[in-house]
């Protein structure tokens, strides 16, 4: 048994965690005592290679599943990315390095981790010997889901629902969604927001009697999003391998301190770079970006996490989230991994609106993380700033995360050498991306995005050129309300 609930402490196998997502008592599964990172990680060496870095993670996270089944699932997981370095390393100058996340299939960082994980559960359901069809259901602000869709279409013994807000993601986004393929894939939009979605599929998860519904049928529910430890644990890896490759590079010295600045909102990729640092990867401080909706932001600069307030539609969409579900994982470490208090937490977010961190708890998460975010217009003008300086095209998510660096630097003095995620393709985001730098918006999103890179020079990605021609799958949409009966039809419960 390696992992605990948030929420009540009960342990589970690797195994279990994996395909259950959310536990039965809505927690999250957290390890029960964080792996240290090897010497042989701390760089690793030059030639090995990003599956092998990424096997070594998930062998310290996963130690009773079999090592050479996760040697295979990350030798298998990378082959359809565009650059064989996999997450690449640029410099946009001296001091900040651009970690390119976008060369997998859906052009989004989420493929780092949703390649990997239809065979992690895969492995768990064989391990667990767990004979039902696995049912995946995740909420997705925009890149989620495609990498979910397209990491699990047609696996064997799975489908894959996803719930995306209407209205709430690009216009790409949107056409990836309904246009995937795979006779196990289900695409339906939600009246309503991201967290909106995201609290219903956790309804869903937390419904005994809709659990046993499907369980006649011979279904079990698990979920692609980052509370799934399957789908965090991969996230992990690219820090020690970007922090790796900087060394390699002579950027860095061995031992040397790197700063990480994550443009998040559901808050698993930053969640994923404070893991690696407790696990001895020498990164220094955690800065947070957010888009409008500021609340990690102001979490951060205040120890108060308040979800009544306005939501904001961005042109960084993927970040457009009130209730970030992977904080939960760090309140508990924050506590004191007292399950009591955090469920005092949760459960005063759940009737109040809010919560408030006790001062220790405050002081520890000031001391490890800054929070920082731009607003529409400041993202747009460092989209120009970007490309004019130093010739490199960002997508709004990856320019809010530029964005709160520079803050970060004019608050602080700070020069030393920062990692910036760049999360996702930049033309995912045509429209924006294109206005930013110039380019009068078009009839459509597609049209822009060949616009954008006849203008820029740069090559459009095979997996937007292909969408011109694409039939369009998908075109349920649901209330809230009836979330649970479109789960049902979907999959034919």
């Amino acid at each position: 048994m390696t992992y605990i609930c948030t929420r009540t402490k009960k342990r589970v196998s690797s195994a279990q965690a994996i395909l259950q997502g959310l536990s039965p008592a809505g927690g999250l599964y957290v390890k029960e005592q964080l792996p240290r990172a090897t010497a042989d990680m701390l760089p690793f060496a030059p030639g090995v290679s990003y599956a092998q870095r990424a096997a070594a993670v998930l062998k310290l996270f996963f130690p009773d599943l079999p090592a050479e089944r996760l040697d295979e699932i990350a030798q298998a997981s990378y082959r359809r990315f565009d650059d064989p370095r996999i997450a690449p390393v640029t410099m946009t100058d001296d001091k900040t390095a651009l970690l390119e996340l976008y060369h997998g299939p859906t052009l989004a960082f989420k493929d780092m981790a949703l390649q990997m994980l239809p065979r992690l559960i895969r492995l768990a359901a064989d391990e667990a010997k767990e004979g039902r069809e696995i049912a995946i259901l995740t909420a997705t602000s925009g890149d989620t889901g495609k990498a979910a869709l397209e990491g699990f279409q047609d696996v064997p013994g799975t489908s894959c629902t996803v719930f995306y807000p209407l209205d709430g993601v690009s216009r790409l986004q949107q056409r990836q969604m309904v246009t995937s393929a795979g006779q196990n894939t289900h695409v339906i939009a939600v009246r309503g927001n991201f967290d909106d979605a995201q609290t219903g599929v956790k309804a869903i998860f937390g419904d005994r009697a809709f659990a046993e519904a499907l369980d006649r049928k011979g279904i079990v529910l698990s979920s692609a999003n980052s509370i799934n430890i399957g789908r965090l644990v991969p996230q992990v890896a690219y820090y020690f391998s970007a922090y790796s490759d900087l060394v390699n590079e002579g950027r860095l010295s061995p031992g040397d301190t790197l700063d990480v600045c994550v443009p998040t909102g559901n808050f698993g990729d930053i969640l994923a770079a404070w893991y690696a640092r407790h696990m001895g990867l020498p990164l220094g401080r955690l800065i947070c970006a957010s888009n409008r909706n500021q609340v990690l932001t102001d979490f951060i600069n205040t120890g108060v996490y308040d979800i009544r307030r306005p939501f904001h539609k961005t042109i960084s969409p993927s970040m457009d989230i009130l209730i970030s579900s992977n904080l939960e994982r760090l309140l508990f470490e924050l506590t004191g991994r007292d399950e009591k208090a955090l469920s005092g937490l949760m459960a005063q977010l759940k009737t109040e609106g809010r919560y408030e961190l006790p001062r220790e708890a405050l002081s520890g998460l000031q001391e490890e993380f800054a929070g920082f975010y731009a607003d529409d217009d400041a993202t747009r003008l460092m989209i120009s700033r970007t490309w004019e300086k130093a010739g490199v095209l960002s997508d709004p998510h990856t320019a809010v995360g530029l964005c709160a660096l520079s803050q970060y630097r004019a608050q602080t003095g700070s020069d030393r050498l920062t990692l910036v995620n760049a999360t996702a393709s930049p033309f995912k985001f045509a429209q924006d991306v294109g206005a930013a730098i110039g380019l009068a918006p078009g009839e459509d999103a597609l049209g822009d995005a060949f616009r954008q890179a006849e203008k820029t020079g740069l090559k459009l990605p095979e997996a937007i050129a292909s969408l011109r021609s694409a039939p369009v799958r998908h075109t349920a949409v649901t209330e809230i309300s009836d979330m649970p009966r479109a789960v049902l039809s979907a999959l034919g419960a």
